[in-house]
């Protein structure tokens, strides 16, 4: 019998002072068996980083047609492509095309994510950027996560302040041009 997807609940106080955004925020992220903490981590702090209205979660690695997270505007129409890893060229060129703004966040390291896109067709790519953060600040902060966490995210000029489960944790958001 296959191994289900592990329920991790995240009572988020967020405050994003470059943005303006501040939001108490109840989420219930699903970690699939395949999925690592790392991964997770990403795409939580993609959320957040990310957050507006209409701002949700795809089903995950079962939506083969949606990014990790994405923006809906009122009619149902993608306005935001957020992808979490190291998406394929093929991935971005489709969101793109869909989204009016595409981005990815990534844990991994963001110059061999990049280089696997070389000579690869990715509509506006001039206008997709990849975030990234400091090494060994995702797999810090993945290796506090319990099922139940407390969560507070600041953000001042494109630095994270992380506490998590009474822990503390910083980095700056590195933004890399993918050409």
């Amino acid at each position: 019998m296959a191994t289900g997807a592990t329920i991790h609940t995240f009572e988020v106080h967020l405050a994003d002072v470059d943005r303006g955004v501040y939001e108490e925020l109840a989420l219930r992220l699903a970690r699939h068996p395949s999925e690592t903490d790392a991964y997770m981590i990403t795409r939580l702090l993609a959320y957040c980083l990310e957050y507006e209205e209409g701002i949700a979660f795809s089903e995950g690695i079962s939506a083969t047609d949606e990014p990790a997270v994405l923006v809906r505007d009122l009619t149902g129409r993608v306005t935001a492509w957020i992808e979490v890893g190291a998406p394929d060229a093929a991935r971005l060129h489709f969101g793109s095309k869909l989204a009016d703004r595409t981005t990815v966040y990534t844990h991994r390291d963001p110059a061999k994510v990049i280089a696997q896109w070389a000579g690869k067709t990715i509509h506006d790519a001039d206008a997709i950027t990849v975030h990234s953060f400091d090494p060994g600040f995702v797999d810090a902060a993945a290796a506090l996560v319990e099922r139940r966490n407390e969560m507070t995210l600041s953000v001042t000029e494109r630095q994270v302040y992380l506490e998590l489960n009474g822990t503390h944790l910083s980095s700056p958001i590195h933004d890399h041009p993918i050409r």
